[in-house]
C-alpha cells in the first residue's frame, strides 16, 4: 500500500505515509483491540527524496518493455540456478564438517573426489563416520545395557557394615569409582575436594527414657539423627501424626498445649527436617520419630538413621562453598533445628503409646499400632526423657567425576549423578544408584569409542558423597562452581533409589522434562511383560502423580537453588515402603526379598536414564518442553481467581499477576515460531535457540533475594514466601481470617512473584529490543 501511495501520489493527496499499530495485551495471551495512527513525514529534496536538479538534467529514459521483460527474466533464471549450486555446494561441505568436528575446534575436511592430489590425480573418496539416527542409537543403547554387569557393581557393597562419608570405607569405594571411570577411557576423570563439618554419634549412645515413678529406658538405639542438638531435655508426650501443618492445627483445635513438649511422630509424607521445623514452632523441646508400616515385621525392631538440616550442604557454610582456603565466618544455617531429635523403633513407640492414658488417636491417626493416644490425660505425671550425645566433626569428603566431551557444543553438559555414601550398607540408598551410574558410564562410553556415537554436547557422570546428611556432596558443588554451572548444565538426572519395590513408578521431575520422559517411557519396555511399555504403566495423566521433589533428593538443590532441569525416575510399592532403607538392615538380601525382578529394574531405570541423556546430547534441538510452564502458570491462575473478591477488599488486584502469565505465554509462542522458521542447519542460530531454553529453569528463580538467605529461589519448587505456593496459602488464609495476613507482605509477595515471570519471559523473547514492557 505505501508502495502504491508513493508511485501514485494523485491518489493520496499527502506524502508518503507510515502506520504505526499499538496492540493492547489481554490476560489470556491473545492480541486485540488494534489502533491505528497514519502520520505524515515531509520529505526533503521533490519526488521519492531525489535531488530535484536531476528532473531538470536528465531526459526520462526510452524504455522497450518487451526487451526489458525478457532481460528480466533471463536475468532471475540465472540467479536461481546460482543460488541452487552454491546451496547445494555448502550443504554438502556443512555436512562433512559436521562429521569431522572433534569439539577442539580444529577439523579437517576428509579427502573427496573433489579434492586432488599433488600430481593432479583425482584421490578416491573417503568415507567420514556414519551418522547414527535417534532409533538406531536408541536400540544400541539397549542392547548394550547388561543386568550381569550391573549385579556385579552392586555386589561391591556386600559385606561392608557402613560407607560413612568421609570415613575410610566411603575413601575406598570412591577410589573404586574413579579406576572404573579411568578403565571406561572417559575424555577427563577428575575429583572434587570439600571440607565439610558433619555430626557423628557421640562417645556414648543416645537415650530414651518413660519417667513415672522412675526412670526406665525406652531405647538406646545405635541409630542417631545429624544435625541435633545436643542435651538432655523431657516434656509430656504428644502425638502429632505425620507432623505436617495441618496435624498440628488438629492438636491446637483439641486444645492441647504443645509448649515444652517432646512430639511423636511417624515418617512419611513430609521429611524429618520438616517435622522437626513444625515442632519447633509450637513450642516442642524435643521430636522422637518412629517408621512407617510394614508387612515385614522384623523391620519394628530396626531404628533408621536421618538428618534434621532444614536444607541442603554444610549448614556452618551456608550459601558458600565448604573449600579449604574458605575463611569460615561464624555463622551456621537458620535451618538448624536447634531442639534435640532422634528416631525410634517401631516397637518402641508402641511400648510408649502403651503407657500414654490420654485420648485415643483420630482414626486416620492410628498407623498400625494398638493403643494410639494422642497425649497423656492432665491427672498423670508420665513424661519422656531424651538424651542426644551427638558430635559435631570435620571432614575432607571427594565428589568423583567422568565426562564425555561433546563433539559439537563440549561447554553445554548433562549431568548424571548418585549417591555413595550410606550409614550402613546402603544397598537400596546408595548401591543401586552406583551401579546404574557405574553401567551408563561404561555403556555410553563405549558407544563413543567403537560405534561411532559423537554426542553433540557433553555428558558428566558424577558420585557425590555425604548425601545421607542432605546432599552435602551435591550442593557444595553447586555452590562452588555456580558460576562456571550457570547456563552451561541443562539437566540433572538422579540415579538414586532407583528401585525400591516393583509395582509402581515414582517420578519427580520438572515440567521442561515431562514431554521427554513421556516419549521414553513410550520406548523403554515394561520388566515385568515385554510386550508392553513403561507409559502403559503409568497411565495417560501419570503427571497428575508427579511427587514434588523434597530436600532429601539430591536433585532438589539442582532445581530449586541452580535453576537447573532435573529428573528423578524409580520403581516402588505405594503403600507397602521398603522398610530397610536408611537403616544398618539395608542389605542386598533384604532389597532381593522385597523384589525377586531386582537387576531387571535396575536395567530398565538405567536405560530410562540412558535414553533421557542420549536424546538431549544427540538431538539438535533440546528436548525441552518450555510450553510445560505456561500450563504450571495456568494452573495457578486458576486457584487463584476464586479469591479475586477478597484481594479487592484490601484495594489490591491480580491482574498485573495474570498480565505476567499472558506474557509468558506469548514470549512462549515466539520461541516456538523462531525454532519451527530457523535453519536447523545453522550452528549458531540453533546453539541461540537452545540457549534461550536452557534460560527458562534458571529465570524462575526470584532474582529479588540473596542466595545466601534463601538459597531456593524458585518461585514454584523452592521454599519460602515468595514461592507461588507460599502466596496462594497467604491467599486462602485471606478468605478464612483476614486480620491474620500482613498486607504490606502480601503486596510484596504478589510484587516479587509477578516481576520474576515477567523476567522469565522477557528472557524467553530474547533480545531486548523484543522484549514487551507495558505491564
Amino acid at each position: 500500500l505505501l508502495h502504491l501511495l508513493t508511485a501514485f501520489p494523485q491518489f493520496s493527496g499527502e506524502p508518503t505515509s507510515y502506520t504505526r499499530f499499538s496492540i493492547a495485551r489481554q490476560t489470556d495471551g491473545d492480541n486485540s483491540h488494534v489502533e491505528m495512527n497514519l502520520a505524515a513525514d515531509e520529505e526533503e529534496g521533490g519526488e521519492i527524496g531525489r535531488p530535484e536538479h536531476l528532473h531538470a538534467s536528465m531526459p526520462p529514459p526510452r524504455r522497450n518493455g518487451k526487451n526489458l521483460c525478457f532481460v528480466i527474466m533471463a536475468a532471475v533464471l540465472l540467479l536461481l540456478i546460482g543460488f541452487l549450486i552454491g546451496y547445494l555446494s555448502y550443504r554438502g561441505r556443512m555436512q562433512r564438517v559436521n562429521r569431522c568436528l572433534d569439539g577442539s575446534g580444529n577439523c579437517e575436511m576428509p579427502p573427496t573426489a573433489s579434492y586432488f592430489s599433488d600430481d593432479g590425480m583425482e584421490e578416491e573418496e573417503v568415507l567420514g563416520p556414519r551418522v547414527l539416527y535417534w532409533p538406531e542409537l536408541r536400540n544400541m543403547l539397549s542392547s548394550k545395557l547388561s543386568a550381569a554387569r550391573l549385579e556385579a557393581n552392586l555386589r561391591q557393597r556386600e559385606g561392608k557394615n557402613s560407607f560413612e562419608a568421609g570415613k575410610v570405607e566411603d575413601e575406598g569405594i570412591a577410589s573404586d569409582i574413579h579406576d572404573q571411570f579411568t578403565s571406561f577411557r572417559l575424555d577427563d576423570v577428575w575429583n572434587d575436594e570439600h571440607y565439610v563439618r558433619l555430626q557423628d554419634r557421640g562417645s556414648s549412645k543416645n537415650q530414651v527414657f518413660i519417667v513415672e515413678d522412675g526412670e526406665e529406658e525406652l531405647e538406646s538405639p545405635d541409630a542417631y539423627v545429624a544435625y541435633s542438638k545436643s542435651g538432655t531435655v523431657t516434656g509430656k508426650p504428644i502425638y502429632v501424626n505425620y507432623g505436617r501443618k495441618e496435624d498440628f492445627q488438629d492438636i491446637r483445635n483439641m486444645h492441647v498445649s504443645m509448649n515444652g513438649a517432646i512430639i511423636i511422630l511417624r515418617a512419611g509424607e513430609i521429611t524429618l527436617a520438616e517435622k522437626v521445623a513444625n515442632a519447633r514452632k509450637e513450642g516442642a523441646v524435643g521430636v522422637l520419630m518412629y517408621p512407617g508400616p510394614s508387612k515385614d515385621k522384623k523391620a519394628d525392631s530396626y531404628v533408621p538413621f536421618g538428618h534434621a538440616h532444614l536444607g541442603t550442604g554444610d549448614p556452618f557454610t551456608p550459601g558458600f562453598p565448604s573449600f579449604n582456603h574458605t575463611q569460615f565466618p561464624p555463622v551456621e544455617s537458620s535451618g538448624l533445628p536447634q531442639i534435640p531429635v532422634q528416631t525410634i523403633s517401631r516397637g518402641a513407640a508402641a511400648r510408649l503409646f502403651g503407657k500414654m492414658d490420654g485420648d485415643k488417636c483420630l482414626q486416620e491417626w492410628t498407623a498400625d499400632i494398638t493403643g494410639c493416644k494422642v497425649t497423656v490425660s492432665s491427672s498423670s505425671k508420665m513424661t519422656v526423657k531424651l538424651t542426644v550425645n551427638n558430635v559435631i566433626v570435620d571432614r575432607k569428603i571427594l565428589n568423583i567425576f567422568g565426562v564425555i566431551k561433546g563433539f559439537e557444543e563440549p561447554d553445554r553438559y548433562v549431568v548424571l549423578g548418585a549417591q555413595r555414601d550410606s550409614w550402613g550398607p546402603g544397598a537400596a540408598k546408595a548401591g543401586v544408584g552406583t551401579a546404574i551410574l557405574l553401567e551408563l558410564a561404561c555403556v555410553i562410553s563405549n558407544m563413543v569409542k567403537n560405534d561411532d556415537y559423537k554426542p553433540r554436547r557433553s555428558i558428566i557422570f558424577a558420585s557425590w558423597s555425604a548425601g545421607e546428611f542432605g546432599a552435602v556432596g551435591a550442593t557444595e558443588w553447586l555452590e562452588g562452581y555456580s558460576t562456571t554451572l550457570h547456563a552451561k548444565a541443562f539437566t540433572y538426572i538422579n540415579l538414586d533409589t532407583a528401585v525400591l519395590g516393583s509395582k509402581d513408578i515414582k517420578i519427580s521431575a520438572s515440567p521442561l522434562l515431562y514431554s521427554l520422559l513421556e516419549t521414553t517411557m513410550k520406548r523403554v519396555k515394561d520388566p515385568a511383560n515385554d510386550l508392553v511399555y513403561l507409559n502403559s504403566r503409568v497411565g495417560p495423566d501419570w503427571i497428575k502423580n508427579v511427587v514434588p521433589l523434597d530436600l532429601d533428593n539430591a536433585a532438589f538443590p539442582f532445581l530449586a537453588y541452580s535453576g537447573i532441569p532435573v529428573v528423578s525416575f524409580g520403581f516402588y510399592d505405594k503403600g507397602d515402603e521398603y522398610a530397610f532403607l536408611g537403616t544398618t538392615e539395608d542389605t542386598l538380601a533384604n532389597l532381593k526379598e522385597k523384589t525377586d525382578k531386582l537387576y531387571p529394574l535396575m536395567r530398565t531405570a538405567a536405560e530410562v536414564a540412558g535414553q533421557i541423556a542420549l536424546r538431549l546430547t544427540h538431538d539438535h534441538e533440546l528436548f525441552l518442553d518450555f510450553d510445560r510452564y505456561t500450563d504450571e502458570l495456568l494452573s495457578y491462575q486458576e486457584k487463584l481467581r476464586h479469591l479475586n473478591t477478597n484481594v479487592k477488599e484490601l484495594g489490591l488486584t491480580l491482574n498485573w499477576l495474570y498480565f505476567a502469565r499472558g506474557d509468558f505465554q506469548r514470549a512462549a509462542n515466539a520461541l516456538r515460531r523462531d525454532i519451527e522458521n530457523s535453519d536447523r542447519e545453522n550452528r549458531i542460530v540453533r546453539r541461540a535457540l537452545n540457549d534461550r531454553m536452557m534460560k527458562v529453569e534458571y529465570d524462575f528463580l526470584s532474582p529479588y533475594l540473596s542466595p545466601k538467605d534463601v538459597p531456593f529461589r524458585h518461585i514454584f519448587f523452592g521454599r519460602g514466601n515468595h514461592t507461588l505456593k507460599s502466596l496462594l496459602e497467604n491467599l486462602e488464609q485471606l478468605a478464612v481470617n483476614k486480620t491474620s495476613v500482613d498486607v504490606n507482605e502480601l503486596k510484596e509477595q504478589l510484587a516479587l512473584a509477578t516481576w520474576t515471570i515477567k523476567g522469565a519471559a522477557n528472557a524467553l523473547v530474547g533480545d531486548i529490543w523484543n522484549t514487551d514492557n507495558e505491564i
